[in-house]
């Protein structure tokens, strides 16, 4: 299980990368060029094939590691290694290698806002034939159309995560605070919090990623396709409705720096392990985070601070959204899967997604807090307040623009610049229009 913030940077993935130097040309496009035949299952030719898996952070759990290679070893005969890649730089690794036969890894996670430059670039195997098999239209929708091109399924579902708010019932209660039922009803309570020493919501200027639910709670869009063209849509009179109000929240609810992208907020909510107050009230994280929240209890054997959540401190709900009764869309984290085109172990490969998309293998991702790709196995997820909330949530959730530039639009901050400029109380319909013009140079490819 994920645990005392192993997973720091989630889907931040891109920061710091940038993807106008993708040397991916050589894969060909859209899976066209050079890249392998569109085959099937061959478990004769499978065996013996030792490949090579990149998982990206901590978020697939050693149980579920385990399984995978003691699976693999008895399905073929062969070896599989998993090899952990840093969010921060697995960008840079992904452009760099999976153009090479020699160097790339077999099947590789990759965040699911990546997947249409990859896909169209051509960096991963066809893998319709099998598709079906894996679980077809029991695969999470959203995250099946990010990895499709000309109608091929080129990059499936891995997992999928949900944002809900995390808040301190003790401080709401001593307040006289209820659960918000509406948007503008969160905004309101959370301002009331706030003091010079604690933020009524924990949000960053710059932290696009969560700041893009007020958009989507509004009916605004990050960017629309017109025939085979994206375009920009942050000046859509809806989108600037999302952006005014989260300026306003941030103005009025927040202590973090206008500059702050990648957070760790459950740090904010806990208090410290000497006792001190939490110095926030509120916060949003994905579902994963509440097992670094909570009472200390010591540290582990790394030196990891230990929480033990507590019902009578913590509480959680989803973000409601703009009318009472609905909830706010969220941006739906998680990762796809692939094979890389060059990989020369493509039977290998494809009998691990077979093990990868196995009930065993969905279910025991689900009770380690993932959400599964097959949604038959959400119900594994459990009952408790933590698998609620995040179903609730990730109902409504929306995915990035699947736009085959969108990749660049994220290597390039061009969103945490813009959010961060409108959390420093920029005119919000001109800076809309400035960036628009930014994004329109870049998200086409």
């Amino acid at each position: 299980m994920i645990r005392n913030g192993r997973r720091k940077t989630a889907l931040a993935a891109v920061a710091g990368a940038s993807v106008l130097a993708l040397g991916l040309t050589a894969c060909g496009t859209g899976g066209g060029g050079d890249a392998p035949e569109a085959t099937g299952f061959d478990a004769e030719a499978a065996k013996g094939q030792d490949i090579t898996f990149w998982v990206m952070g901590g978020d697939t759990p050693d149980e579920a590691r385990e399984y995978l290679i003691d699976a693999y070893a008895d399905a073929t005969g062969g070896k599989l290694t998993i090899e952990q890649q840093d969010w921060s730089d697995a960008l840079t690794k992904l452009t760099n290698q999976l153009p090479d036969a020699k160097n790339t890894p077999d099947v590789t996670e990759i965040g699911n806002t990546w997947s249409p430059t990859f896909t169209t670039a051509g960096a991963f195997t066809d893998l319709s034939p099998i598709y079906e098999d894996l679980g077809g239209d029991k695969l999470l929708p959203s995250f099946v159309e990010v990895g499709e091109v000309d109608g091929k399924q080129y990059a499936l579902p891995y997992y999928f995560g949900s944002r809900y708010i995390t808040y301190r019932k003790d401080i709401w209660s001593a307040a006289g605070l209820d659960v918000p039922k509406t948007l503008d009803e969160f905004g309101e309570s959370v301002a009331k919090l706030r003091t010079d020493s604690q933020s009524g919501f924990y949000i960053g200027g710059q932290d696009w990623r969560n700041g893009i639910s007020w958009i989507f709670a509004n009916g605004g869009e990050l960017a629309v396709k017109d025939g085979d063209k994206w375009s920009s849509s942050l000046s859509d009179p809806k989108t600037i409705a999302g952006l005014e109000q989260f300026q306003e929240i941030f103005t009025s609810a927040s202590n973090a720096p206008a500059t702050e992208d990648d957070s760790t907020p459950w740090i904010n909510i806990n208090n410290d392990k000497n006792g001190a107050a939490p110095t926030a009230a509120t916060i949003i994280a994905p579902g994963w985070a509440h097992w670094s929240i909570g009472d200390y209890t010591g540290d582990d054997d790394k030196g990891a601070e230990v929480r033990e959540w507590n019902d009578a401190t913590f509480g959680v709900f989803p973000l409601p959204g703009v009318e009472e009764g609905t909830v706010a869309p969220v941006f739906a984290g998680g990762s796809n899967i692939g094979i890389s085109a060059k990989s020369e172990n493509q039977a290998g490969a494809k009998e691990l997604l077979r093990i990868i998309f196995s009930d065993e293998y969905q279910s025991m991702l689900a009770k380690n807090g993932l959400g599964p790709a097959n949604v038959d196995f959400v119900g594994d997820l459990g009952d408790d307040q933590f698998a609620k909330a995040l179903i609730d949530s990730a109902l409504g959730s929306k995915l990035t623009p699947a736009a085959p530039g969108w990749a660049a639009v994220e290597g390039q901050k061009i969103l945490e610049e813009f959010f961060g400029k409108i959390a420093e109380g920029g005119d919000v319909a001109a800076l809309a229009k400035e960036y628009d013009a930014k994004i329109d140079e870049v998200i086409n490819g």
